[in-house]
């Protein structure tokens, strides 16, 4: 595996945009976007995952949730780091107990030691708002959650808006309309928990009922279904690794196409405005941070940087999970289907 990123390390390729420049925006504008058949692979609900060729050449798809199932589809390919992006738009409506996901997992493959970055969306009932949340998991870390909760300052289910999954060797951005909203550092404290190993890109649309809206207090109404959730503009860049050998990479960018190499162009994370920006972005919308969840660690992750007026914003959301009070059951485990190795659906 070490040498899959020092191979990628030392592949660059000419390109005029700068380090400075090399943003979500400017890697989604000049990153191909890839239509569902040229990119992935129909994951599970059969007909509950619709595509329209004859409109915008099969680049738009349409995941649905009924009482029958969910949906969700995979990437064909597996990626060791790489800059992976789509245009959501959420159900709408009473949405209690919904949970859509835009993730990376190499759980088929490596089921006792697998990665995971996660970008998901929870529900709500009516009148309230979407919440969204990120988690990171290496090497089976799976006892040690790495979540984060936040509101958005617009209605997701109004209009398509950017996610985006930065990934590299040393750092992992998650991006909302290109606005950075969470940095994770390869560190000493993390020991080998950072995400290291090929991982495919999935989305989905599945019941969480049992925790995703107030603890599982409010349940998927199949009344208001089936819930849509809608991905366009995806683009999928990065080492490609073959799944059976994993150790073909491809980590090739075409200069005259404007395919940015971002694992050589990239060299340092945000600029001082970008984190400004990131930093306004978390005082006012994190709802939620696992390095001041005092029910789940007696001391937090060693890697947890913690900051007393954050604690004290966050304090306010749940004085109980934040503060010094009785130990809160929490949930544990995503109930996320995805295919095992043999084809056959698994829970996770």
């Amino acid at each position: 595996m070490k040498e899959f990123m020092f191979i990628c390390m030392l592949i660059s390729i000419s390109t005029t945009v700068s380090v400075a420049s090399s943003t979500s925006s400017s890697l989604r504008k000049n990153l191909p976007v890839l239509s569902f058949d040229e990119g992935y692979n129909h994951l599970f609900g059969d007909s509950n995952l619709v595509t329209n060729s004859k409109d915008d050449g099969g680049k738009t798809v349409h995941l649905l949730l009924n009482k029958r199932t969910g949906s969700g589809f995979v990437s064909q390919d597996l990626y060791l780091h790489g800059f992976f992006s789509a245009s959501i738009k959420l159900p709408a409506d009473y949405t209690a107990g919904v949970v859509v996901a835009f993730y990376m997992s190499n759980g088929d493959i490596f089921e006792r030691n697998h990665d995971e970055l996660d970008f998901e969306f929870l529900g709500n009932i009516r009148g309230k708002d979407w919440k969204i949340q990120t988690n990171v998991y290496g090497n089976g870390s799976t006892n040690i959650g790495r979540e984060e909760r936040y509101g958005l300052w617009f209605d997701p289910s109004q209009d398509f808006h950017h996610y985006s999954i930065l990934w590299t060797q040393s750092h992992i951005i998650f991006y909302v309309d290109d606005i950075a909203i969470r940095e994770v550092k390869r560190s000493e404290g993390m020991v080998g928990d950072f995400p290291s190993k090929p991982m495919s890109l999935y989305a989905t649309i599945w019941d969480g009922s049992t925790w995703a809206t107030n603890g599982g207090k409010y349940k998927v109404n199949y009344r208001y279904a089936p819930y849509v959730a809608e991905f366009t503009h995806l683009v999928l860049h990065g080492c490609t690794v073959d799944p059976i050998e994993l150790s073909s990479i491809n980590c090739d960018g075409d200069a005259t196409t404007n395919n940015l190499d971002i694992l050589s162009s990239i060299k340092n994370t945000l600029s001082s405005d970008q984190r400004v920006e990131m930093m306004k972005f978390r005082e006012k919308h994190m709802m939620y941070s696992y390095c001041y969840d005092h029910t789940r660690y007696l001391s937090p992750p060693e890697e947890c940087v913690l900051d007393s007026l954050e604690a004290k914003r966050l304090q306010q959301f749940d004085p109980v999970t934040f503060g010094n009070g009785p130990i809160a059951p929490r949930h544990k485990g995503k109930g996320r289907h995805r295919l095992s190795r043999t084809g056959s659906m698994v829970n996770i």
